[in-house]
């Protein structure tokens, strides 16, 4: 019964936002967001606790609205979530674009897989679902919901052009599998991990557990590894899909070198996305919360 009341209290929400202007779904939204920014009062700590750590010469008073706009692009990427069924390639191009598709068609030619390193930041699940729209279906490693009606209705929206899921509690073969067929997997990487999965790499100068698995399947395959933020841009006032250039996985140390070189080549990429949209990021998670050995807990 729990389990049907709240996939019925999401279709009804997610309709609503659907079929409102996108100006006023935003009000709505934005609203929202303020309320669960006030009364949810753990995961602001985290965030505070989060922007202290990593950005410690930022004023408080940027802190705290950098804070406040996080919980804006929430609310915003609810919003397009709600209306992506909608989406063409036609009823977009004013106000969603790519930029370093170049670097994209380049990986993908040379035929051995395409792992894109994304994170939490901007519009995380409007960029695969774009790059799909726009003729470029790929896998998504995500992490299963615990409702399971309501994580067959999200993926079935994620999936409306080409995509598939890859879940997270088994994705391993599926990405190896994947990359053999020259396919185009996109992994979130900013998430706290545990060993054995995770190993510890500096992000943001702080030592942080990240997932090494994308390091591993590069190293065995060869497949290319890049950076994809879909993000909004201010100026241009509609969201950017922004593609990096190529990471080069090592492949001249030993391989435990090499992972965690690699490893921390992508928590690089990632971190100086977020340097330049810090009000984008995902703060709310405790990305630090597994510790090496010794170390108190920062939460």
């Amino acid at each position: 019964m729990r389990e049907n009341i709240e996939y019925w209290l999401v279709v009804a929400v997610a309709r609503a936002l659907g079929i409102l202007p996108r100006p006023l779904a935003r009000l709505w939204a934005g609203g929202l967001a303020f309320a669960v920014y006030w009364l949810f009062g753990r995961l602001r700590r985290v965030g505070e606790t989060n922007l202290r750590l990593a950005l410690p010469a930022l004023p408080s008073k940027t802190k705290k609205k950098t804070l406040r706009r996080v919980y804006i692009h929430l609310g915003w990427q609810l919003v397009e979530f709600c209306r992506m069924t909608r989406y063409t390639p036609e009823n977009t191009q004013d106000w969603l674009r790519t930029e370093g598709l170049e670097h994209y068609q380049a990986a993908k030619a040379r035929g051995k897989g395409v792992l894109v390193i994304t994170a939490h930041l901007g519009a995380w699940e409007l960029s695969s679902f774009y790059h799909s729209l726009m003729g470029y279906p790929m896998g998504m490693v995500i992490r299963r919901l615990d409702n399971r009606k309501l994580d067959a209705y999200v993926n079935r929206i994620r999936c409306l052009h080409g995509n598939y899921v890859l879940p997270k509690d088994n994705f391993g073969r599926g990405l190896l599998t994947a990359m053999h067929r020259g396919g185009t997997v996109g992994i979130l990487m900013d998430t706290n991990m545990t060993p054995p999965q995770g190993a510890f790499v500096k992000f943001f100068g702080i030592e942080a557990c990240t997932a090494t698995g994308l390091a591993h399947v590069a190293r065995k395959t060869g497949a290319a590894v890049l950076p994809g933020f879909m993000v909004w841009e201010r100026a241009e006032n509609r969201y950017v899909l922004h593609f990096g250039p190529e990471i080069e996985i090592p492949q001249t140390d030993s391989a435990g070198d090499d992972i965690l070189n690699g490893t921390q080549l992508c928590n690089d990429a990632i971190e100086t996305w977020i340097r330049r949209y810090p009000d984008q990021w995902l703060w709310i998670h405790r990305r630090w919360k597994t510790r090496p050995p010794g170390e108190p807990g920062l939460y």
